[in-house]
């Protein structure tokens, strides 16, 4: 028997550098898309003259609103990464209000917020007894979490605070006593030179000056945290083995068992970090925004947080970029009125016509027709109105929640085996 010879070159070896050059793209077009929303929204405020749209009291607010969307959101991303749907949000988040103002009005707010988180904890270990070890639905278990933390909730506050010492400073049934407030943080000597650069109003310049000083003015240690989560989050799930793991069992769950993952300890980590993070930004609210745990506090932050997560393609850096998107919006309804919602409507007019004009491009008729003429009636609205009206204001973040998920939504790619049940052995 002789063996054949062939001139055909081995296979070249795989470039080890080739997921370096796919993360530099990927940072690459997230800075031109800041780039470019920076410039559209300074053009916005030069042509319409609301100088608010970029002030460092906008941004400061839009931070402070951003914070607990992208914390539900942040959880969210750990349930969703390990295979399991986190609708219970909303109620861990209420679990989380509750404890950090009930601990933080009896010792203090740093006890206080450890609390919150704790509560959170115990929501997101519910979920994951449910889904995890007993198999429920992933949305029922959810919904249930959800009801249960507002029925808990609203009973422990009629017990705690309704009478005695906690009514007579300043609880009741709905809200409990003000709790101390947790320390800020302010640069010296930059917070003022960046306002007086902004005070100028010139295009871009001014523009930078407010955002970066919204960014270092009256800054709180729970936002501070909240960005090192963010980073911490990154690194974990994607830079580590202990990341590599849980991601498995959100793709592939048998695959990873069959490699020795304990696939069961993996989705229980993730669904209690979930609840944690949840828990702080209901602690977030309940210490930093309002210093007192409020029924109803929430408002729905849960299921923002988890647009915003869908938005960012479950990765961090794109959540981080939709919280920063929903709190803008809502410090700009919050803070400013009808007004200055409607110098977005000429943003919103640009945008469209971008979009019309790329899926054009792309031979995508209908949806550029679709885009196209919205834009135009969305133009005629601005030509011929001063002021958006009380009722579309207070709509403004949901609406900007569900025009970015539909925008966003041809390219998502979720975990493959997220919501699905798991049986150890299933595969077999």
């Amino acid at each position: 028997m002789t063996a054949t010879m062939t001139d055909a070159p081995p296979p070249a070896a795989p470039k080890a550098d080739s997921g370096q050059a796919r993360s530099g793209r990927s940072w690459g077009q997230i800075l031109l898309i800041v780039a470019g929303a920076l410039l559209l929204v300074a053009a916005v405020r030069v042509i319409t003259g609301a100088d608010q749209l970029t002030s460092a009291g906008q941004i400061s607010a839009a931070l402070g609103l951003a914070v607990p969307i992208g914390l539900a959101g942040l959880a969210g991303l750990w349930s969703e990464r390990s295979g399991v749907v986190n609708i219970g949000l909303e109620g861990m988040m209420i679990l989380g209000t509750f404890g950090a103002g009930w601990i933080g009005w009896q010792s203090s707010p740093w006890l206080g917020l450890l609390c919150g988180i704790g509560f959170g904890v115990l929501g997101g270990l519910v979920h994951a007894v449910a889904t995890v070890t007993f198999g429920v639905d992933h949305i029922v278990s959810g919904v249930a979490v959800n009801l249960l933390a507002v029925g808990a909730t609203q009973y422990l506050a009629k017990l705690f605070f309704a009478d005695g010492d906690a009514a007579e400073a300043g609880g009741n049934p709905k809200q409990s006593p003000p709790a101390d407030a947790l320390p800020t943080i302010d640069v010296p000597g930059l917070s003022d030179g960046l306002q007086s650069i902004q005070k100028h109003h010139w295009f871009l310049v001014s523009d930078l000056a407010g955002i970066l000083g919204g960014l270092v003015t009256n800054l709180s240690v729970v936002t501070v945290l909240a960005v090192v989560l963010f980073v911490a989050t990154w690194w974990l799930l994607w830079r580590t083995p202990f990341g590599l793991r849980l991601r498995s069992c959100g793709e592939n769950p048998v695959a990873a068992e069959s490699l020795g993952v304990n696939v069961y300890r993996y989705k229980y980590a993730a669904v209690a970090v979930s609840g944690g993070l949840a828990g702080l930004g209901g602690a977030f609210l309940a210490l930093v925004t309002s210093h007192i745990y409020q029924e109803g506090q929430t408002g729905g932050r849960g299921y923002i947080g988890l647009a915003a997560m869908i938005f960012g393609n479950w990765r961090p850096g794109g959540l981080a970029m939709g919280a920063g998107l929903f709190g803008f919006s809502d410090a700009l309804q919050l803070r400013n009125g009808g007004e200055t919602v409607h110098a977005l409507l000429l943003l919103l007019v640009v945008l469209l016509v971008l979009l019309a004009a790329w899926k054009l491009y792309r031979k995508a008729l209908v949806q550029g027709i679709v885009s196209a003429v919205t834009a135009a009636l969305v133009l005629v609205w601005y030509l011929l109105t001063d002021e958006v009206p009380n009722e579309f204001v207070g709509a403004t973040p949901y609406v900007v929640t569900l025009l970015v998920l539909s925008l966003s939504a041809q390219r998502l790619r979720m975990p493959k085996a997220d919501g699905m049940r798991y049986r150890k052995g299933q595969g077999k």
